[in-house]
C-alpha cells in the first residue's frame, strides 16, 4: 500500500510540475524524441514490414447509461459531498463524469484517488473507485529563494504546516514565484519541489528556484508609421536598456500605449531574446490627434424675444515634434455677454523622468458681474496597473465688475472679491479600448483639494459691510467622474456615467460656485445656467454605431443641484433628454444634438419652444 501511494504521488507531482510554463520548456529539452536535439535525439526506428490496420474505436452508445460507484463504506461520506450524476446520456459522458470525480477528489487532497476498474453493461456502468487517504503538508521549507521573494509571492509558513496538501495551492505558489522571477530579470526560471519526504500521508519538502540566465532589456524597436520618438517612449514605458527584464512592464506597455491619443497600437508588444538581452518590438501607426473644431448653438433668448447664438472653438496640438508634448486653446461664448477661455500645456518625461508636468489657465467672465481667473500646475506619474496619480497647486482669483457697487446697500452683494490657494491630489484610471470611440472599458477620475480662501475688501463697498465676516477660512473641494462603456447587441454601446463636484466652506458666494448646464454637462439647458455648491449628473446613453466612427444616440441626463449661499438656497432635480448623430465627412466629424429639459428652479418644462440644438464639426489632422 505504501509503495502504491508513493508511486501515485510521484506521478501526480510530476504532472503538476510539467503543467508550469518554465518546467514544460525544461522537460521538452530533455525529451529524446524532441526535434532539433542533435546527438541527444535517438535514431528513428525502421518502418515495419507490415503495417497493422488501425483498430476502429468503439462508437459511443446512443442510449442513457446508469452510473454506479463502488467504493469502501468509509468513503461513502466523502463521495456524498461531491455531486455525481447518476444518469448520463452516453458512454462518453460517463467517462467524462468519472474523470471529473477523480480530479475533484485529488483537488481535495486525496492525491492517490483513481478509478481502478470500469465494467460496462447494456445500460449500466459500474466503477470501482479508490479514494485513499488525505495527504497534508508536514512542512514546506525555503530552499534557495530569498525571503523577500517568497514573501512577495504570498508564501507563509503556516499555510504549509499541518495543512491539507491541495494541488491548486501548490500550483498557485509556483506561478507566483515564477511571476516574481520573470519581473526581476529571469524569464526562463523554473520552480519545483526538492528533498521530498513522504512519511505516511505527510509531505515535507523544499521549494527550489532555478533562475536561469539573467536577461536585461536591450532597446525598443518602433515599427509602423508613427512619428513618435523612441526616446520619449522609452521614458514613458519605463523600458530602459540595461535594466533587468520585467514581463510586467511589457504587458503594461500595451495599456499605456492605448492611453496615448496620437498612436494606434496594431498588435501586442513582441519580445525577442538573444544573448542575454530582450528587445521589445512595438507596431505603432500614426493617428490623427491634432484637433480643430467649432460648435454653434442656437438657444431661445431668456425674454423670449428671439434666439441667441453660442459657440465653442477648440484648437489642440498633440505629440509636438514626436516628443509627446501637447498644447491647447479653447474659447467658448456661453451667452450674449459671457466668455470662457482655456489654455493648457503638457510636458511628459520631465528632465528624463517618467513624470508629466502640465499647466492650465482658465478665464471666465460672467456678463458684467465678475471675472474669474484660475491657473493650475500639476505633476503626474502615469502607470498602467495603478492608474495616473498627480499632485497639483491651483489658485483662483475672482474680481467684481459690477458698476453698481457704489450704490448704498445694507448687505454684501451675492458676488465677492476673493482669492483661493489650494493643494490637492488627483487620480485617473482608464481601461477604455479606444479614447475617441470606446466600445468597452472604464474611466474613473477623481480629485480632492484643500486650501485657504481669502475675502478681499472692495474699495467700492463700505467697510462696515464686512463686519462679522471671516476674511480667511479653510475651503475644501471634491470631484468625481466614473464612466462605463458596455457593448450591447450588434454594434451597440451603452454608456453609463456619473459625475459630480462639491464645495465646502463656511461662507460661499455666487461667483464661488460651480456652473452647470449645456452640451458638456447637462444637456437640454442653456450653457452655465445653474449655480451649484454641490451637483451630481447621471447619464444613460445608447449609441448605435453605423461605422468605425459614426453613430446615432439617445440619452437621458438626470441631475441633482444644491445651492447653498446666504442669499439663495435651493435643491433641484433637473432632467435633460434628447438624441443626436455623429458621422465622418471629408471635412471632419460632424455632430448634431437635439435636447430638451425640465427644471423647477429654471421654470422650464419639456416643450418644443425650450429645445436646444447644437451642431459642430471636429477636424483632426
Amino acid at each position: 500500500m505504501y509503495a502504491r501511494n508513493f508511486t501515485r504521488f510521484f506521478f501526480l507531482l510530476l504532472s503538476l510540475s510539467l503543467s508550469l510554463p518554465g518546467v514544460r520548456a525544461w522537460a521538452q529539452t530533455l525529451n529524446p524524441a524532441a526535434p532539433a536535439q542533435g546527438g541527444i535525439a535517438s535514431p528513428p526506428l525502421p518502418p515495419s514490414a507490415v503495417t497493422p490496420p488501425p483498430v476502429a474505436a468503439p462508437r459511443p452508445l446512443a442510449h442513457p447509461r446508469f452510473l454506479r460507484i463502488d467504493a469502501e463504506v468509509a468513503d461513502k461520506a466523502i463521495l456524498r459531498r461531491i455531486k455525481i450524476k447518476n444518469t448520463v446520456p452516453d458512454s462518453l459522458s460517463a467517462l467524462r463524469e468519472v474523470r471529473e470525480l477523480v480530479l475533484a477528489l485529488q483537488a481535495d487532497s486525496y492525491l492517490t484517488a483513481s478509478a481502478d476498474e470500469m465494467r460496462w453493461r447494456r445500460d449500466t456502468v459500474r466503477v470501482r473507485l479508490y479514494v485513499g487517504e488525505k495527504f497534508r503538508w508536514a512542512r514546506l521549507r525555503n530552499g534557495n529563494l530569498g525571503d523577500a521573494l517568497l514573501t512577495r509571492a504570498g508564501y507563509r509558513e503556516r499555510f504549509f504546516r499541518n495543512q491539507p496538501w491541495v494541488p491548486a495551492d501548490w500550483t498557485k505558489l509556483q506561478e507566483r514565484v515564477l511571476t516574481e522571477a520573470e519581473n526581476q530579470g529571469f524569464p526562463f526560471a523554473t520552480v519545483g519541489l526538492d528533498s521530498v519526504q513522504l512519511s505516511g500521508h505527510d509531505i515535507a519538502g523544499r521549494v527550489v528556484l532555478k533562475r536561469g540566465p539573467l536577461i536585461v532589456f536591450d532597446s525598443l524597436e518602433i515599427l509602423g508609421t508613427t512619428k513618435t520618438k523612441k526616446r520619449f517612449l522609452t521614458k514613458y514605458l519605463q523600458i530602459t536598456p540595461g535594466q533587468p527584464f520585467s514581463q510586467q512592464r511589457v504587458v503594461a506597455a500595451a495599456q499605456l500605449l492605448r492611453q496615448l491619443p496620437y498612436v494606434r497600437l496594431k498588435a501586442e508588444p513582441e519580445v525577442r531574446f538573444s544573448r542575454g538581452r530582450a528587445r521589445v518590438y512595438l507596431l505603432l501607426d500614426e493617428r490623427p490627434s491634432n484637433q480643430f473644431d467649432a460648435i454653434v448653438g442656437v438657444i431661445p433668448d431668456t425674454d423670449g424675444s428671439g434666439v441667441i447664438f453660442t459657440g465653442d472653438v477648440n484648437v489642440t496640438l498633440r505629440n509636438i515634434k514626436g516628443g509627446g508634448k501637447g498644447a491647447g486653446l479653447q474659447f467658448r461664448k456661453t451667452d450674449a455677454f459671457s466668455q470662457l477661455l482655456d489654455m493648457q500645456y503638457l510636458h511628459p518625461s520631465f528632465f528624463g523622468t517618467p513624470l508629466e508636468v502640465s499647466a492650465t489657465f482658465n478665464l471666465y467672465r460672467q456678463s458684467y458681474d465678475f471675472l474669474n481667473i484660475k491657473p493650475r500646475v500639476e505633476v503626474a506619474y502615469p502607470t498602467a496597473r495603478a492608474g495616473r496619480v498627480s499632485f497639483f497647486f491651483e489658485q483662483r482669483g475672482s474680481r467684481l465688475l459690477d458698476t453698481t457697487l457704489a450704490r448704498p446697500r445694507s448687505t454684501l452683494p451675492e458676488n465677492i472679491d476673493s482669492r483661493y490657494n489650494s493643494y490637492g491630489l488627483a487620480y485617473n484610471w482608464n481601461s477604455l479600448d479606444d479614447l475617441y470611440f470606446p466600445h468597452r472599458g472604464y474611466l474613473i477620475t477623481g480629485q480632492g483639494a484643500v486650501g485657504t480662501k481669502t475675502i478681499l475688501q472692495n474699495s467700492a463697498l463700505a467697510p462696515e459691510l464686512y463686519d462679522g465676516v471671516k476674511l480667511r477660512t479653510t475651503q475644501y473641494s471634491f470631484g468625481l467622474r466614473a464612466e462605463r462603456y458596455a457593448p450591447v447587441g450588434r454594434n451597440g454601446v451603452l454608456l453609463l456615467r456619473a459625475r459630480g463636484e462639491s464645495l465646502i466652506n463656511e461662507r460661499l458666494f455666487k461667483n464661488d460656485l460651480f456652473r452647470v448646464g449645456g452640451l458638456n454637462s447637462l444637456r437640454g439647458f442653456a450653457e452655465n445656467l445653474f449655480y451649484a455648491s454641490t451637483y451630481a449628473v447621471t447619464t444613460a446613453e445608447f449609441r448605435q454605431f453605423t461605422g468605425a466612427d459614426s453613430y446615432v444616440f439617445l440619452f437621458v441626463d438626470q441631475a441633482y443641484l444644491r445651492q447653498d449661499i446666504p442669499t439663495e438656497r435651493y435643491d433641484d432635480f433637473p432632467t435633460g433628454m434628447g438624441a443626436g448623430l455623429s458621422f465622418r465627412t471629408p471635412a471632419g466629424l460632424f455632430q448634431f444634438v437635439y435636447s430638451v429639459g425640465q427644471s423647477k428652479e429654471a421654470r422650464q418644462s419639456f416643450a418644443l419652444g425650450n429645445s436646444k440644438v447644437h451642431f459642430g464639426l471636429t477636424s483632426r489632422f
